[in-house]
C-alpha cells in the first residue's frame, strides 16, 4: 500500500515483502530493506515505478496498487503519480500507421534478423534508425507520433527503421558485430528498398542511447542527428558494469574535435544515470554542439521516454 503526499510517498509493505525497489534504488541494485511503513521524498510532480522483493529477492507487485507501469518487459512494477504530475498525450494521426516487416539473413550474426520500416505519407527527408525498435513502435507509438507531427507540418517527414536486438546488452555494448550488421546490412538494404534520404539519424534509450552515441561518434559522415533517452553512459569497452564503469564515451566526445552532429538528450531525475547524462550534456555545451538537454521528474522507464518523443523529434527534425 502507498500513501502519496505532496513531496513524499509512504510505502507500507505487504506481509511477504522484505525489500522495496524502483528506479530510485536502481531496481535490484540497491534494494531498501522494509519491515514497516517507510517514507521517501521525491522531486515535485514526480512519476514513480516500484515493486517489492520477497525473502528470496524475487520481485512482485504491490497487491494494493492496481496502477500498472508502462513497462513492455516486466509485469510487476506499479506506478505512482505524485501531485502536480502531468502527462500530455502526444498527437496521433486519424488512422494507425503501418510498418513493413523485413527479415534479413545476417552475415554478421549468421542467422535471420528482423527489422521494421515506417514510410511517412510525404517523401522522407530523414531516415532514423531506432534501437529497441519493437518497444518504440508498439509501446511508445513513435511512428504514429512522427506521422501526426508531419501532417501538422511541424516535422520534416521522417522514415523510421525499428531495429530489434536479440541480446541488447551484448549488441549495444560497443559491439563491432552489431555495428557491421546495422551499417553493412540493414542500412544498405533499407536504402535499396526505399531510397536514400538527405540525412540519417540514430535514436535509443538506455543502452540503445549508448550505442547511438557511439556509432555517431565513430561514423559522423553517416549520421547527422542523435536522440538519446537515459543513455547508459556508465560503460566502457573493456568493462561490463553499467553502474560503475567509467564514462568512457563522454571522455571520447570531450577529447575529439566537434563533430557535425546535433543531439537531443534527456534523462530522469530518479535514476542512476542522471549525473552521467548531466556531465555528457556539459561536454556538448563546452564543445559548442547544437543540442537540447532535458530532465524529467521520473525514472528509467517508458513514461519518462514517451514524454520526450515529441520535443525530441521537433528539435532534431522540426520544420525550419
Amino acid at each position: 500500500m502507498v500513501e502519496v503526499h505532496p513531496r513524499s510517498v509512504t510505502f507500507t509493505p505487504p506481509p511477504n515483502a522484505r525489500y522495496l525497489v524502483g528506479d530510485f534504488t536502481d531496481w535490484s541494485r540497491r534494494p531498501i530493506p522494509i519491515e514497516a511503513p517507510l517514507t521517501l521524498e521525491f522531486p515535485p510532480a514526480a512519476y514513480l515505478e516500484y515493486a517489492f522483493l520477497d525473502q528470496n529477492r524475487r520481485p512482485f507487485p504491490d497487491p494494493d496498487n492496481p496502477h500498472l507501469a508502462q513497462n513492455p518487459w516486466w509485469t510487476y512494477p506499479r506506478a505512482i503519480e505524485m501531485p502536480g504530475f502531468h502527462y500530455d498525450p502526444p498527437p496521433l494521426p486519424p488512422t494507425p500507421v503501418e510498418v513493413q516487416r523485413h527479415r534479413l539473413e545476417s552475415k554478421a550474426f549468421g542467422k535471420t534478423r528482423r527489422y521494421y520500416v515506417y514510410q511517412p505519407s510525404r517523401p522522407a527527408q530523414t531516415t532514423l534508425y531506432i534501437h529497441d525498435g519493437v518497444a518504440y513502435f508498439r509501446t511508445a507509438k513513435f511512428a504514429e507520433i512522427a506521422e501526426a507531427l508531419s501532417q501538422r507540418n511541424e516535422l520534416r517527414p521522417v522514415r523510421m527503421v525499428f531495429v530489434e536486438p536479440d541480446n541488447r546488452r551484448e549488441e549495444y555494448w560497443f559491439s563491432l558485430r552489431y555495428e557491421a550488421y546495422l551499417l553493412d546490412e540493414v542500412l544498405p538494404e533499407v536504402e535499396r528498398n526505399y531510397g536514400p534520404t538527405p540525412e540519417r539519424g540514430l535514436w535509443g534509450a538506455s543502452l540503445g542511447g549508448l550505442v547511438s552515441l557511439w556509432m555517431a561518434w565513430r561514423h559522423p559522415s553517416l549520421f547527422q542527428a542523435v536522440g538519446t533517452q537515459s543513455a547508459c553512459l556508465t560503460a566502457s569497452p573493456t568493462g561490463g558494469d553499467s553502474f560503475q564503469d567509467p564514462e568512457w564515451l563522454t571522455e571520447q566526445y570531450a577529447a575529439s574535435a566537434r563533430l557535425p552532429l546535433r543531439l537531443y538528450c534527456e534523462t530522469g531525475q530518479i535514476e542512476w544515470l542522471l549525473a552521467p547524462n548531466r556531465r555528457f550534456a556539459a561536454v556538448l555545451a563546452d564543445k559548442g554542439y547544437p543540442h537540447a538537454y532535458t530532465e524529467r521528474p521520473s525514472g528509467h522507464n517508458w513514461m519518462t521516454w514517451r514524454q520526450g518523443l515529441v520535443p525530441g523529434l521537433r528539435f532534431l527534425f522540426g520544420e525550419r
